[in-house]
């Protein structure tokens, strides 16, 4: 194992194929197995988890905090479910809503703050 981190610069404290360490399959970053994805990986390629659990995790160190990514596989994985044009058009309206000042009603390009409650030209005038 210490060739491993010899050779690659691999942080051997994460490798852990067996799951005997850390109760679960981990390896380090950028050294998962072919055939295990995360959640961004399988979001980019169009699919989902498909209501399976993680099967295996990457851990890493970002300066003092420990990172975790879990894996899945990719031949479990289901195709990323689709709006329905109804649902689609519900989006629009609450989208719409957030675009619309309380105060004086006109749609804004922008988001309304919440924390004001209406567009920038009637707090402004507050």
């Amino acid at each position: 194992m210490e060739q491993l981190a010899d050779r690659t610069g691999i942080r051997v404290e994460f490798y852990d194929p067996t799951g005997t360490r850390y109760g679960f399959p981990t390896f380090p970053f950028h050294t998962a197995p072919a055939g295990l994805a995360t959640r961004r990986q399988l979001r980019a390629a169009g699919l989902r988890p498909g209501g399976h659990d993680p099967v295996a995790q990457i851990l890493w160190r970002h300066r003092t905090n420990r990172r975790v990514a879990y894996l899945y596989r990719l031949d479990w994985a289901k195709p990323k479910r689709v709006a329905t044009p109804a649902q689609r058009e519900a989006i629009a309206k609450a989208l719409l809503a957030r675009r619309t000042c309380r105060d004086c009603g006109q749609i804004k390009p922008y988001y309304i703050p919440r924390r004001y409650g209406c567009c920038l030209d009637c707090h402004g005038g507050h």
